[in-house]
């Protein structure tokens, strides 16, 4: 993955990251542990389906480019 790539990616987790913060009760946060499970619990919740869906939808277009061909 090219630096600029790697770059952007950080630049959107940060961004995320903020946002789950801004969502958790801070009484969550006690110990690397209950922030860890935080993490999980958030990512799999609000994070990983839209990446799911987001390569769900390339796939079927990937399909139908190769269809048309």
């Amino acid at each position: 993955m090219s630096p600029e790539k790697q770059k952007r990616i950080k630049e959107c987790v940060e961004e995320i990251a903020a946002i789950l913060y801004e969502e958790t009760e801070e009484e969550k946060l006690t110990s690397l542990a209950a922030i860890e499970e935080m993490v999980r619990e958030q990512t799999q919740k609000y994070v990983t389906p839209e990446v799911g869906f987001f390569l769900s939808q390339e796939l079927q277009v990937h399909k139908q480019d190769t269809l048309d061909e």
